[in-house]
């Protein structure tokens, strides 16, 4: 097996709670199916979010989705000029026999605009 990273990001319409733990899960379910991730093979999940966002942590959708045991950190993005507002990005480090041209990493809703090579 091989150490993976998976990227993905998502932006929300509202700095609370609900709107970030709803587009966290969104983002996770959709990288967690495409990929066929299972929980175990996940060494650890790193999130950052903008600036703007300060309601929620990020991880805090995770844990409710029971990944009660994965390592997850949450980090405050990079302040800079004219870069999208609202969005939350995630690491996922995955053990994985996949290869690095196999990983599907996910952009959602304004966050598509980051990569829009993969999207």
């Amino acid at each position: 097996m091989k150490l993976r990273g998976i990227r993905g990001a998502i932006t929300v319409y509202e700095n609370n709670a609900d709107d970030i733990l709803c587009a966290v899960k969104e983002l996770m379910e959709a990288i967690i199916a495409t990929n066929k991730i299972e929980q175990d093979d996940v060494t650890a999940i790193l999130f950052t979010a903008t600036n703007d966002l300060d309601a929620a942590y990020p991880a805090r959708a995770v844990r409710d989705m029971g990944w009660t045991m994965t390592p997850l950190s949450c980090c405050q993005e990079m302040a800079v000029e004219e870069s999208l507002e609202k969005c939350i990005r995630v690491l996922i480090l995955w053990n994985t026999n996949v290869d690095l041209d196999q990983v599907k990493h996910i952009y959602l809703k304004q966050a598509s605009q980051l990569r829009p090579d993969l999207t």
